[in-house]
Order: C-alpha cells, then structure tokens, then sequence
C-alpha cells in the first residue's frame, strides 16, 4: 500500500482521539471573548469614573475659593455646571471656613449604568484670596 500523497502524515502516525477534539480552540477562545470584553468595559468605567472625581474635585477646590471672595452662590453653581456637566453644588460653613461640596453621576457611557455618585469637597478660608 503506498502512502496517499496528499496527506502529510500516514493515517498510523495521528494522534489517538485527535478527530475529537478539533475546534475546541475555536470554542474555547469563543467562551473567553464575552469575559474579557466585560473587563475592559469595566476598566474603562472605571477610568471614566476616575476623571469624573479628578474634574469634579478641582472644580470644587475653585468653588470654595470663589465663594471664599465672596462671590454669589449662583454665579459659582453656573462655574461648576461648566466645569462637571450636571454637577450639584452645596455649600457649608464652618466657622471662618466655607466649603463647597459637589456631587455628580457620570454621564451618558459605559459608567452611567453603575449608578455611582461621584462626590467631592473642597475649602477655603471665608474672605480669602
């Protein structure tokens, strides 16, 4: 019996079983893709989280500073709407210390389906500069 010339290997030298488990490469690497899309959405969610309290704490620390001057409760609610999109603005006094403390939810994005409130304050001393 000669050896069929397309076939590489004689039908002797295979491996035992090898017909059964062809494609389950294919079907392992298909059960692992839905897990590994998840984590890098959440890795992105969480960076998306990350800048929002980056943002909305540098806008807070210009609040207290500004209504430390005195400027209006108003005017500095419209600064931190400009500054964090949808962000809400509280302000405390505590003694000869005002603080402004904000609060946002992430906006429209892989984050904005946590439910996740992002707060952030900041202080200053009343009639500083």
């Amino acid at each position: 019996m000669s050896p069929d010339p397309a076939e590489p290997w004689p039908a002797t030298a295979r491996a035992p079983g090898r017909a059964a488990s062809r494609g389950s490469v294919t079907a392992e690497f298909a059960a692992v893709i839905p897990a590994v899309l998840i984590v890098l959405l959440a890795c992105l969610a969480a960076l998306q989280v990350a800048g929002l309290q980056l943002r909305l704490q540098d806008a807070s620390t210009n609040a207290a500073r500004a209504l430390s001057r005195g400027d209006p409760e108003s005017a500095v609610a419209v600064q931190l709407d400009r500054a964090v999109a949808g962000a809400r603005l509280t302000v405390v006094h505590r003694g000869d210390v005002v603080c402004a403390e904000s609060a946002a939810e992430p906006p429209a994005g892989i984050a904005s389906l946590s439910g996740i409130t992002v707060r952030a304050s900041g202080c200053a001393r009343s009639g500083g500069l």
